[in-house]
């Protein structure tokens, strides 16, 4: 039982925040009943099933499993966070429904699978480059906005492939899941998660783009399981030196922009630095990304290889530690969803070159407050990158939603 007596599901409607509730019977009628047909992912924290509404809009209805650890007060927040989050490059939340029982989340459904599928899935072709540059760019406006432009300021931490979805024109957007189970560099000192620790999930999202490799690849020889500790060296020679031939996916056969790619290249370097406050904002990921953006603003006074302030050894046993304490009895994985982080000082810029094209109607100013920090359930990739755990979500068919 989710902890409240009250049953809000047997009627349908809007509230002035703009957000829908559904009935419980409605969604399970155009899940025909949260049927396996309708199954299209399936994570620690429940199952996503396609679905169409009335007005024949697709949606992707997320339930959610009990025990999830939030009371109905702090999820009726979330959504009041989520709802008023309106951005081209990032998923949107039609609607919620909460019961008795059960609690469900309602996305737009965004047809073209995900990053994760294809790069990385069985059998599809390799992604050419201007459509790895193109999700690059829309997935870092959508993450700058989050940081930018909503206050209190949403930070994602969940960035990763499996959490950015493409639809049929290539555009990115991202999603997010409630809780997450990779913890960044600084989160091992100091327990605390900031804008910048999406900034370093995202430099792995375009290592990804960049070699075409996984995360985290169990069959590679020991020690080059880790894309982030593999790509280092090679970033800094590629960087010095000019040359990109170790470092990129060697199935795009050179067909790329060299101009373009050393851009990437520049930006994921700055981007997995270990020192929280010397990587860039995304907004400066942003226009580096953009062919006509500035690169100055990347290099934050450090040139790649010197940011280096954890001894090695202490960092491991410290990312451990707190793997163990954030981890170690909870199943923190997830599939739809956006989380946010109350608490940090907020940004004050405003970013206008991205915001006026793609922000869409709603505006998240003052659209919740809260004094709590909830970064114990925190984190974002470089744990993945350095300890894999065995993957929870399954793909139903050739179509995953999260992991």
């Amino acid at each position: 039982m989710f902890g409240s007596q009250r049953d809000y599901g047997h009627f349908s409607g809007s509230e002035p925040g703009g957000k829908s509730w559904f009935r419980h019977e409605e969604l399970m009628d155009i899940t025909d009943g949260f049927s396996q047909q309708n199954l299209i992912g399936e994570g620690g924290f429940g199952c996503v099933y396609k679905g169409a509404l009335s007005d024949g809009r697709q949606v992707a209805v997320k339930q959610l499993k009990a025990g999830g650890g939030q009371g109905d007060r702090e999820f009726r927040a979330e959504v009041e966070v989520i709802s008023r989050v309106h951005h081209r490059h990032l998923v949107s939340l039609v609607g919620y429904c909460i019961t008795e029982f059960d609690r469900l989340l309602v996305y737009e459904f965004v047809p073209n699978n995900t990053l994760e599928h294809h790069l990385h899935g069985k059998g599809v072709s390799v992604m050419e480059w201007s459509k790895r540059l193109k999700i690059a760019f829309g997935a870092a406006k959508g993450l700058a906005y989050l940081h930018e432009d909503c206050h209190p300021r949403i930070i994602h931490r969940d960035i990763k492939s499996a959490n950015i979805l493409v639809d049929n024109d290539w555009e990115a957007k991202a999603c997010n899941a409630y809780f997450v189970k990779y913890l960044a560099p600084e989160y091992a000192l100091s327990g605390k998660l900031t804008d910048r620790s999406d900034v370093f999930s995202f430099g792995v999202v375009l290592l990804e783009l960049i070699t075409g490799r996984k995360p985290v690849d169990t069959s590679r020889p020991m020690g080059d399981e880790s894309l982030v500790e593999w790509a280092r060296p090679l970033l800094v020679h590629a960087l010095e030196s000019g040359n990109l031939d170790e470092l990129v996916d060697s199935r795009l056969e050179k067909n790329y922009l060299k101009n373009e790619m050393f851009r990437m290249v520049e930006a994921a370097a700055a981007c997995i630095r270990h020192s929280a406050p010397k990587r860039p904002r995304m907004v400066q990921v942003m226009r580096a990304l953009d062919s006509d953006g500035d690169m100055g603003d990347l290099s934050n006074g450090v040139k790649f290889g010197q940011s280096q302030v954890y001894e090695s050894g202490q960092y491991s046993a410290d990312i451990r530690r707190f793997r163990r304490m954030a981890l170690g009895t909870e199943d923190f994985n997830s599939d739809y969803g956006f989380s946010s982080e109350y608490g940090g000082r907020q940004s004050s810029a405003q970013s206008g070159e991205y915001r006026g094209r793609d922000r869409q109607s709603g505006d998240p100013s003052n659209s919740w407050h809260s004094g709590e920090s909830s970064s114990e359930y925190s984190g974002d990739s470089e744990t993945r990158a350095m300890f894999p755990r065995p993957r929870e979500s399954r793909e139903i068919g050739s179509y995953r939603y999260g992991s």
